[in-house]
């Protein structure tokens, strides 16, 4: 069965960065879309970044945008989120998800999902 398996959160100082990176083991049927969400305590999941198949289209929620890149290296059966200028309101458990289908900004249109990973911005 197809897993999503993340790595790269941790504990930074307002204004460094971090890479986060979420690799499939499996195959996923489709996967023409993968995402990374967020959700910080007391609060909704939030849509942070999405990337297509080629990686020519992505879409960010407007809080992150000129700070956050989303790419992909299918290859590797990985993306990536890197992060910069980080704010201590990005502090967040991070997921990524794949297989996203019709609309990007509704996690219930991704088939997979990673376990999740902490990121805490210090201020």
């Amino acid at each position: 069965q197809v897993q999503l398996v993340e790595s790269g959160g941790g504990l930074v100082q307002a204004g460094g960065s971090l890479r986060v990176s979420c690799t499939a083991s499996g195959r996923i049927v489709g996967g023409y879309v993968w995402g990374w969400f967020r959700q910080s305590p007391g609060k909704d999941r939030e849509f942070v970044a999405a990337i297509n198949w080629s990686g020519d289209y992505t879409r960010y929620t407007d809080s992150v945008k000129g700070r956050f890149t989303i790419s992909r290296d299918n290859a590797k059966n990985t993306v990536y989120l890197q992060m910069n200028s980080l704010k201590p309101e990005d502090t967040a458990v991070y997921s990524c998800a794949a297989d996203g289908r019709g609309n990007w900004f509704d996690p219930a249109k991704y088939a997979y999902w990673g376990q999740g990973t902490q990121v805490t911005v210090s201020s």
